[in-house]
């Protein structure tokens, strides 16, 4: 194989490669490390990198026994998630250099699955909405969507094969969408987020930002302790809900809406049950509850950083969390139990669906990098805890991708798999990353 196939290879694709001989994860390894050489100073995706620590990673791997599903493969860790050998930041200069004795517990299982730590991806202030200095691969002029902005532009862009990413609001789908790869968020509280910064724990999740479903898949099999992958394929043609939320006429551009109606009809000509399926009208206060518990969770979580450093905090940070102090305690105590409910009633709503597809963003990639992308599609089934995913599945009128939102009920995400599987083979829902 040459360098340049192996850096483009899919995450899986490379496993198999190295388990089978077909290359080492030292000659991996070199080829993601040229692309960053070659692309970085553009991109800007990363924010700490150690070259010759990889190398020796590879190697060791190399001559000693197979470690498990991900030997040998590179990836990066979005850098709101500890690690014990690189510093992590949180795109702040609070924690400028800051180094943790241990590291996250999907850092951990990742790297006993036989990981490469290539290194930290840059991350939005604290996970929130201050962007740091990362490009859109496909358009320099464009934002990569937050906060992981970081890991989605390095997968994109060829320089590693999985990125960490968190989800708070929308910050695994919306960047993953604008990049044109797949972003993953898990059931809520399917990955153990010790050694995560929180920004909201009633809503942070952490998930993976790859190049194909199946990638997903994989490292969901790592980050529950499995030792083999097993993808679940529909035996039966799907019946899919396709729900344009109460943001459709507010939220969605024309690109948006024609990636969905397009999805739709690609579906039902693959021989699947499509059928609209609409939120209750009580569920349109979900958008309003998420920012609430946001506010007061984000300056709950960073008590410390307000009292002591506020100063180093970015204006749009304190408004969030002067926002959050204003709230008060039964406000905040509603959202909670709003959003339980509207959960529950949800469970019952789609339990005869294999799966929800819905708009995913507003639109392209906006330009510029001062705004990351209004996270309101993305962040109600955040609220809603839902196992979620976005395929790449159309492109805007300056040709950048659009997403497809996919949604599966409250633990099944091994069918939300198999159904972005079939999508994206029996409905041809496959769009390849531009660069």
């Amino acid at each position: 194989m040459t360098s340049n196939a192996l850096e483009r290879m899919s995450m899986t694709q490379a496993a198999r490669a190295i388990a089978t001989g077909a290359c080492t994860s030292e000659a991996l390894v070199r080829a993601c490390l040229a692309r960053i050489e070659e692309r970085e100073p553009m991109v800007r995706a990363w924010s700490a990198l150690d070259a010759d620590g990889a190398i020796a990673q590879a190697r060791a791997l190399d001559s000693g026994p197979r470690r498990g599903l991900l030997h040998g493969v590179p990836i990066g860790v979005k850098d709101v998630i500890s690690t014990f050998d690189f510093p992590t930041q949180m795109g702040s200069p609070i924690y400028e250099g800051f180094r943790s004795r241990g590291e996250a517990s999907c850092v951990a299982m990742a790297r006993n699955a036989g990981a490469v730590i290539l290194g930290k991806t840059v991350t939005c202030e604290f996970a929130g909405v201050a962007p740091g200095p990362t490009c859109n691969p496909l358009d320099f002029s464009r934002t990569p969507g937050g906060s992981s902005s970081g890991s989605a532009a390095a997968v994109a862009d060829f320089m590693t094969h999985l990125g960490f990413a968190t989800q708070t609001g929308g910050s695994i789908l919306r960047p993953a969408s604008f990049c044109g790869v797949v972003g993953y968020k898990p059931t809520y509280g399917t990955v153990n987020r010790e050694g995560l910064k929180f920004a909201a724990e009633s809503l942070d999740t952490i998930g993976v930002i790859v190049r194909a479903v199946e990638d997903a898949a994989l490292a969901h099999a790592v980050l529950t302790g499995r030792s083999e992958l097993k993808l679940e394929r529909c035996s039966h043609p799907p019946r899919i809900g396709l729900c344009k939320t109460y943001l459709w006429d507010a939220k969605a551009s024309q690109e948006t809406k024609d990636c969905v109606e397009r999805a739709g009809e690609a579906a039902r000509l693959a021989g699947a049950s499509v059928v609209s399926f609409h939120l209750p009208a009580r569920f349109s206060r979900l958008t309003q509850a998420r920012e609430t518990i946001n506010d007061v969770e984000r300056a709950r979580a960073l008590a410390w950083e307000w009292s002591h450093r506020k100063d180093l905090l970015s204006p749009a940070l304190c408004d969030t969390i002067d926002k959050g102090l204003a709230t008060p305690e039964h406000i905040y105590r509603d959202a909670l139990k709003f959003a339980e409910s509207a959960r529950k009633e949800l469970d019952e709503l789609i339990a005869d669906f294999d799966c929800l597809i819905a708009p995913c963003v507003n639109g392209e990639a906006p330009v510029g990098l001062h705004y990351a992308g209004d996270p309101s599609l993305q962040g109600l089934w955040t609220l809603l805890r839902v196992p979620s995913m976005t395929i790449p599945a159309g492109r805007g009128p300056n040709r950048m991708p659009v997403g497809l939102q996919i949604f599966a009920p409250r633990g099944a995400d091994a069918r939300l798999f198999a159904l972005a599987a079939w999508l994206q083979g029996s409905a041809g829902l496959i769009m390849e990353p531009a660069t």
